[in-house]
């Protein structure tokens, strides 16, 4: 019986042959199969030469220096000399003003306070007023000498006249009369208009006769008169000059018709 079966397996395996049918063989896997292609000239790569090895200095290493055994000596003390020619001022007032001009009647200038200390470089005749220059200002003022303790000779310093700050917003006082009563000179004038703000008065300044000498004076007043003493018998000429005055200034000033 096995052998009748063993014959009939080999008939159909030669029947299919015959008729063509083709049998399957299993596909590889592509990946387990490929292997990686050689080059047909492929040669061995010769040995990289080396590259030498640079060979680094050996590092400095400095030597302390000797500790010194020394004590240095301490630098001289110097004390400061002035070299200014002028004389130096400190204020001993409580509050005190410098003006722009050499009196009470000229307008606030700068503020003074007890131990300010000045360079004073011009003075009146008098020398009841001095030109100073604070430490805390750009600009030179004048400061009442009563109210300095001043260091140096001030007579070696030279009497000043001074400009005073020009302003343009109003004009000088019109129609200007002057009238003698014996040695006294009343000067009169039309008001100028002014902003109760900018109005400061009006200021004269003039050279006069008194005491035997021509002396300079300024006064300042709110009214449209003022009276000045103008004595006789001194050797010049008195005269005067008139200005209106706002809170930034002086006008132009217009010359008084001295009787």
């Amino acid at each position: 019986m096995r052998h009748i079966k063993i014959a009939w397996l080999v008939g159909v395996l030669f029947v299919t042959a015959a008729c063509g049918v083709q049998v399957v063989t299993p596909i590889q896997n592509p990946i387990l199969s490929q292997t990686a292609p050689q080059s047909a000239t492929s040669s061995p790569s010769p040995s990289a030469t080396p590259s030498p090895t640079a060979t680094l200095p050996p590092t400095y290493t400095p030597s302390p220096l000797p500790t010194s055994s020394l004590t240095p000596s301490p630098s001289p003390s110097i004390t400061p000399t002035s070299t200014s020619e002028f004389p130096q001022a400190v204020v001993i007032e409580a509050r005190a003003f410098c003006r722009y001009g050499p009196g009470k009647a000229y307008l606030y200038s700068h503020e003074l306070n007890q131990g300010d200390r000045l360079e004073v470089e011009g003075r009146n005749h008098s020398k009841t007023w001095l030109w100073v220059k604070p430490q805390d200002l750009e600009r030179h003022c004048w400061a009442a000498a009563s109210v300095l303790e001043v260091t140096g000779d001030i007579d070696r310093v030279h009497v000043v006249t001074t400009r005073l700050p020009q302003s343009s917003l109003y004009g000088p006082p019109d129609d200007v009369e002057a009238e003698r009563d014996g040695d006294e000179v009343a000067i009169s004038w039309d008001k100028v208009w002014m902003t109760v703000d900018d109005f400061r008065g009006y200021l004269i300044e003039a050279t006069v006769c008194q005491g035997g000498g021509l002396v300079f004076v300024a006064v300042q007043t709110d009214e449209t008169s003022a009276t000045l003493t103008d004595e006789g018998g001194c050797a010049g000429s008195s005269e005067g000059r008139l200005y209106s005055v706002e809170k930034h200034g002086y006008t132009d000033s217009i010359d008084i018709p001295w009787p």
